[in-house]
């Protein structure tokens, strides 16, 4: 009878705990910067099962799972990153598509706020299925794909070379067949005189309903520019490495180098609906046309990384360091963060990312903006000081805490990952 007593009781209890138990995470006193939603005030945000369950003041913690002090930092929704480069393999051969100068994606997001990343034309519709296997599959980050006109994906050399292989048709029906995965089309690295890598990419678009994202430029002289924007190109198309300066005068540029003000037809493009992407890179940002663009108010829609080793070693870094670098020349805060949430998010078609609405998928990135005196520096050398800096203290994607810098959620609780389950086991027998 006592041990009948004792058995009811404790369901009791863990009923009640089950009932008090609210939320599994309450992120307290942030300055929360929600731009779908316009909020950019101190605020808390509560998340159950996987979703934002609140926004607001005052937020109970009472029985909440996970308590995040976010005092003094940003709150934001989670980074979504729409130039990266991701296919990483072992193919020695491959450059980004399977090879050995993309990154692993988990390795490279969390740590910088970004629950979301799109391998940018790393594989093309021959190559996506081993994309997919291999990478997609196998992260925790969210990753989407523009996919490559090429159908070998971006191999470098003769392979982005080849007419032959850019199959509109193709790589919309592959683009369709994975429409969770696939947002887009890519165009890159093609340097004849033909618009015919455009075009296709534009057909393939037009087959799927899809965007279409350039990094355009090679021949000598340059194509247009403005033919790509106002005859090529439909209102959502994205342009990539918008403030570069390529040696050699085979990519024309946004701004007059010889007066250094922006072409006229660049900003018609842009209230077009002509996208204009950072794809900032190994060698795709230069001050010189970035800095008289802001101060003319021609300001970027989309931050993104280009993320690759070259990349990620050089002037570039992450994605925090490029937001950093826009709130240096003069980028207001909250629009930097818009540039790198829900901006990208529509731009690619995913308005259920990018945003802290109730009810959307509990991606969230707690930022701290940190003082001092900074050096942020582009390709050619050219330094710029800065007095604020971007640092990630904290991701979370779908509703779990999966980068914790300092321990500010209480409890702090471990992922658990294969590494560590052998870990745990290893210790249980004895082992070392």
């Amino acid at each position: 009878m006592q041990k009948v007593v004792l058995y009811i009781f404790s369901m009791l209890l863990l009923a009640s705990f089950a009932k008090a138990q609210t939320y599994s995470i309450v992120i307290k006193d942030g300055h929360v910067i929600d731009p779908k939603n316009n909020i950019n005030a101190v605020m808390d945000v509560a998340i159950q099962d996987g979703k934002i369950a609140q926004v607001g003041k005052n937020i109970d913690t009472k029985g909440a799972a996970q308590v995040v002090n976010a005092k003094g930092m940003y709150v934001t929704p989670g980074l979504v990153d729409i130039h990266g480069h991701v296919f990483f393999g072992t193919e020695p051969d491959h450059y980004l598509s399977n090879g050995l100068v993309a990154v692993p994606p988990d390795g490279f997001t969390f740590r910088v706020g970004c629950t979301t990343i799109v391998d940018c034309g790393g594989a093309g519709w021959k190559s996506f299925p081993t994309f997919k296997k291999n990478i997609i599959d196998n992260s925790q980050t969210r990753v989407l794909s523009f996919l490559n006109i090429v159908g070998e994906g971006m191999r470098g050399g003769a392979y982005e070379q080849n007419l032959n292989d850019m199959d509109a048709k193709m790589a919309a029906m592959v683009a369709r067949q994975n429409k969770d995965y696939v947002v887009g089309f890519k165009v890159a690295h093609y340097q004849g005189p033909e618009w015919t890598p455009v075009d296709r990419a534009v057909e393939a678009g037009n087959l799927a309903n899809m965007p279409v994202i350039i990094d355009f430029g090679g021949n000598t002289p340059p194509l247009s520019i403005e033919e790509l924007f106002m005859k090529r190109l439909r209102p959502g198309d994205i342009y990539t490495h918008t403030y570069t300066l390529l040696e050699g005068n085979v990519r024309e540029t946004v701004v007059d180098e010889a007066t250094k003000k922006v072409k006229p037809f660049v900003m018609e493009a842009q209230k077009r609906g002509i996208v204009f992407d950072v794809g900032y890179g190994g060698a795709s940002f230069n001050y010189s046309q970035a800095i008289p663009a802001l101060q003319a108010g021609f300001y970027p829609n989309t931050i993104s990384t280009d993320l690759h080793t070259g990349s990620m070693n050089g002037s570039m870094k992450d994605i925090l360091s490029i937001m950093s670098k826009f709130v240096a020349m003069g980028m207001d805060e909250a629009s930097v963060i818009k540039a790198s949430t829900w901006a990208p998010a529509q731009v690619i078609k995913r308005e259920e990312l990018g945003h802290l609405s109730v009810g959307a998928l509990a991606d969230v990135a707690v930022l701290t903006m940190r003082e001092g005196n900074f050096g942020f520096y582009d390709k050619t050398g050219y330094k710029m000081e800065g007095k604020k800096k971007f640092e990630c203290e904290m991701t979370i994607k779908d509703g779990k805490i999966v980068y914790d810098l300092n321990g500010i959620a209480n409890p702090i609780v471990v992922p658990r990952t294969a590494s560590t389950q052998r870990a745990t086991s290893s210790q249980k027998s004895g082992g070392h």
